[in-house]
């Protein structure tokens, strides 16, 4: 984990790019009828980027192995988006930094609260939103993916 770098950088960022091919690619696989990053609410490039929001990579020895976005739009509440880690980086706490980092980040945008939605096939995401103390919310989007939304106060 002490080699795992935390960097902000843009969503079109070959790094990033990596990452987000790789989510797209894992979620094609293990969603009823597959995955279309077309179909879905992708976020603006511009939303993930400050002062509005976000891009988290995780480099481990240069490799991407992680992202999460921080998706704003200038208000007081922002959503989480395309948190991914490699298969071989999960169990290890690197979700956990991710998250911290994009919460650190909120809060400097001026944040206080968080959203996010996820798919039901995504189980351990699920579960590990609930641990992490996030609240179950009614819809609050149209994305045909999302189908269990959270929240959480900063």
């Amino acid at each position: 984990m002490s080699q795992i770098q935390l960097i902000e950088c843009d969503p079109g960022d070959p790094a990033a790019l990596v990452c987000l091919d790789r989510y797209y690619a894992e979620l094609a696989g293990r969603f009823d009828g597959g995955f279309e990053v077309s179909r879905s609410r992708d976020p603006a490039a511009g939303q993930l980027v400050r002062p509005l929001g976000s891009f988290v990579v995780a480099l481990c020895s240069a490799v991407p192995v992680g992202c999460i976005a921080l998706k704003g739009s200038g208000g007081s509440m922002a959503e989480i988006k395309r948190m991914w880690l490699d298969p071989a980086q999960r169990g290890t706490g690197l979700a956990r930094r991710l998250m911290t980092q994009a919460e650190e980040i909120a809060r400097e945008l001026g944040i206080k609260t968080l959203r996010l939605d996820t798919n039901r096939a995504l189980t351990k995401a699920i579960a590990t939103y609930r641990h992490w103390g996030w609240t179950e919310i009614p819809r609050f989007n149209d994305d045909p993916y999302a189908e269990v939304f959270f929240a959480k106060a900063l």
